[in-house]
């Protein structure tokens, strides 16, 4: 049996010289391949490739969407795929919408006549650089010891506080516009945060300036240089920079690009205007034509609020390139501000904390 097996495993194998054992010649560097010097063999074995008794599967694969290949080849096609149709649908909406509401946009919910009479506002907000200069001053005589270290704080946590209550005071007093009074609190939490950060350093510059490890750390940070140094220009710069940590010197570039600041400027004016265009065309007629949540039915309001979900999610994606990427990157540009690293891959995190970390980095790190 054994012989009668060998004979027919003998029988069965192809010979040397069959098409089966040959292989086309490795083509020398710079050959295409389709020349005369391939000879024979490989012309004999693409002939035999193509023939129906070619052998098709010769190796172990697993299927591209398999747990163990799935991670091991490009997606590229299916985000194209997931792309196209994100705008196929978002295209069919926008089409919708026109269809049944028409052009929405009007200036009078950006800029209307209310607006022109919060000059308040705009003297509040020019003032806003009066707190800067109070806690220089603090720093400043705590640096030539004319108050104690209890006094610089009492006076440090005035100044912060009074920063952020005497905009909110304004904008109750004069009853302002919704936009305006959105824009004076913004610049005056950045600036209330501002000079948080300016305290917290100086207090920490002073306490490093005592302690017996001073010179070990100005081996390891160079950059502290005297540890009891308040400079006025650092502070002025740090007001206009585009960051929330205090320090006396900053990484800079050096030159501006101003090709690629009015590059930035462009899709900076075209992502507002693409926010502004969502919130009165989709956002703003979803909510007058909403009905009270506490008032009708259940299943209608939680519609409405699905309804409202996605144009809110472009707006607050609009939001943050517009701020965190194009604005920061344009006053880094101009101010020549070496660390752009504003955010990190937010959309990756796992946890709602992480996201908040990555989406504004400057806050994270100057809170841990």
């Amino acid at each position: 049996m054994a012989s009668s097996r060998g004979g027919e495993a003998l029988a069965r194998s192809p010979e040397p010289h069959s098409p089966l054992h040959r292989r086309p010649p490795v083509a020398a560097e710079g050959d295409d391949g389709r020349g005369e010097d391939q000879g024979a063999g490989g012309s004999v074995w693409a002939d035999f490739s193509r023939r129906a008794s070619a052998p098709v599967h010769r190796r172990v694969r697993e299927s591209p969407l398999s747990s163990d290949a799935v991670f091991k080849q490009s997606h590229a096609g299916l985000l194209n795929l997931c792309i196209v149709v994100l705008i196929a649908v978002n295209g069919r909406l926008i089409i919708e919408n026109l269809m049944k509401y028409g052009l929405l946009i009007r200036a009078g919910f950006w800029f209307s006549s209310k607006s022109l009479r919060d000059w308040p506002l705009l003297i509040c907000c020019v003032t806003l650089p009066v707190f800067p200069l109070g806690a220089f001053t603090t720093e400043k005589m705590a640096q030539h010891k004319f108050i104690s270290e209890p006094l610089v704080i009492c006076l440090h946590v005035v100044v912060t506080t009074a920063s952020i209550l005497y905009p909110v005071y304004v904008i109750i007093r004069f009853d302002s516009a919704v936009l305006s009074g959105f824009t004076l609190m913004f610049f005056a939490i950045i600036v209330w945060s501002k000079l948080v950060s300016y305290a917290h350093t100086n207090y920490d510059r002073r306490i490093l300036s005592k302690s017996i490890h001073k010179d070990d750390i100005h081996s390891n940070f160079p950059e502290l240089d005297d540890l009891k140094w308040v400079s006025f220009k650092s502070l002025v710069y740090f007001m206009v920079a585009p960051t929330l940590c205090y320090q006396l010197n900053y990484p800079r570039t050096t030159s501006i690009r101003k090709g690629w600041v009015i590059h930035q400027i462009v899709k900076l004016v075209i992502f507002t205007g693409l926010m502004g265009f969502i919130i009165e065309q989709y956002i703003n007629p979803i909510i007058k034509n909403s009905q009270h949540p506490l008032r009708g039915n259940l299943l209608y309001a939680i519609e409405r609020v699905l309804k409202l979900s996605i144009p809110t999610l472009y707006v607050w994606l609009c939001m943050f390139y517009c701020f965190f990427h194009l604005w920061l990157n344009i006053l880094a540009e101009l101010l020549r501000f070496g660390d752009r690293e504003f955010y990190k891959d937010w959309w990756n995190a796992k946890t709602i904390d992480e996201v908040v970390r990555h989406v504004d980095l400057l806050i994270g790190e100057c809170g841990t």
